[in-house]
């Protein structure tokens, strides 16, 4: 199989999708691999890294686009890729299609199949390849976070973690899942006094366990989070549901009843978002105000530590593309039924169910495609 891996274009989006080492590993199998000039630059990969890999170079995306049988990416295709996109070709990307239905229509209209990240699952019920950039995120959260909260950003002013005779800042997470966790350790990290909103109990009880003397615990109920978010110096939302949009946790009525210059950090605007007021904003724009509160929703996080992140998130793609490549899409879902829970979209038809539902388009199940 021919594996194609263009430059990122989303705006300030570092990542590249295959690591010269996924390179070697797809050619060592048999495979050919082409990656557009300078894909890997901003994630530190030069272009004689991917040579040196076995894979050749290739001067545009149109070229990609035009001679692979399978799209290795990051983020979801922008409309210009959508255009390229043509029936019976492999898209292996994030997608994140239930806040978003142009894509979406445009993805059914390109007749190409793909397979998002975000949906694959593992044996534990989790999303392991959601997991390492939701890793990142959640470790950047407090970080970004702790800048908006900076004056000169037009924040509160507050230290993270204080100073003899000052109280740290409050911070609440309101998702206790991979990236509330990551979140919740740093920001417990700086010093700040944090609590972590969950509605599973088991959940909560792990937290407890594991991290009892870091940070704090509580129900997620609507009460709870209200009163804790009125007293919030910064709140990360860090709320998912597999596939779904994001739940709104935070109205804009409750703004105004926080701290005046308090942060807002949505770790959830790819799925459009846990605060009622969220919009994604770039790494080159990334807060902006809503009634005295510094929102910060970057769309891609990660991006802004784009070599760690390339590479954490080519150690858990690898295996997957490589079954991709040996077996073929269909045959590799067959045998692995959560890289089957990744199919959102096949021939024209949508196949996951929350996309359907977020956004009202009829679904074929999956077991019906892999017939």
């Amino acid at each position: 199989m021919k594996l194609g891996c263009p430059k990122e274009i989303k705006p300030q989006e570092f990542r590249v999708g295959m690591t010269p080492n996924a390179a070697a590993e797809a050619v060592l199998r048999g495979h050919s691999v082409v990656i557009e000039k300078g894909a890997g630059l901003g994630a530190g990969f030069a272009d004689s890294d991917y040579e040196t890999a076995g894979a050749t170079m290739l001067d545009t995306a149109a070229e990609i686009f035009a001679t692979a049988d399978m799209i290795v990416k990051v983020k979801e295709p922008q409309a210009a890729e959508r255009k390229m996109l043509r029936e019976g070709q492999l898209l292996f990307t994030y997608l994140h299609l239930a806040p978003d239905p142009e894509q979406t229509k445009d993805l059914l209209a390109s007749g190409a199949t793909c397979i998002a990240y975000e949906t694959v699952t593992d044996d534990r019920g989790g999303l392991p390849l959601l997991a390492p950039m939701s890793e990142v995120a959640g470790r950047l959260a407090p970080q970004v976070g702790a800048w908006t909260l900076q004056k000169a950003n037009g924040g509160r002013g507050v230290l993270m973690g204080g100073v003899p005779g000052v109280g740290p800042a409050k911070v609440v997470v309101i998702g206790g899942g991979v990236v509330g966790t990551h979140a919740a350790k740093i920001a417990a990290g700086m010093g700040a006094d944090v609590t972590v909103l969950d509605r599973s109990l088991p959940r909560l009880r792990y937290l407890d366990d594991v991290f009892g003397g870091s940070f704090k615990n509580g129900y997620a109920s609507a009460g709870n989070t209200a009163e804790l978010v009125q007293q919030a110096d910064m709140v990360i939302g860090a709320v998912l549901i597999p596939g779904a949009a994001a739940p709104k946790l935070v109205s804009r009525a409750q703004l105004s009843e926080m701290k005046p210059g308090a942060a807002l950090v949505d770790v959830a605007i790819d799925q459009g978002g846990c605060f009622e007021t969220s919009k994604a904003t770039t790494h080159q724009d990334p807060i902006y105000d809503v009634d005295g509160i510094m929102h910060y929703c970057v769309a891609n996080m990660p991006g802004a530590v784009a070599r760690t992140s390339t590479i954490a998130l080519g150690n858990a793609t690898m295996p997957f593309i490589l079954a991709l490549a040996d077996k073929g899409w269909k045959q590799a879902c067959i045998d692995d039924p959560h890289l089957a829970n990744g199919l959102n979209v096949h021939d024209g038809k949508l196949t996951y169910f929350a996309v359907g539902k977020a956004l009202g388009i009829d679904v074929t199940s999956t077991s019906v495609i892999l017939k």
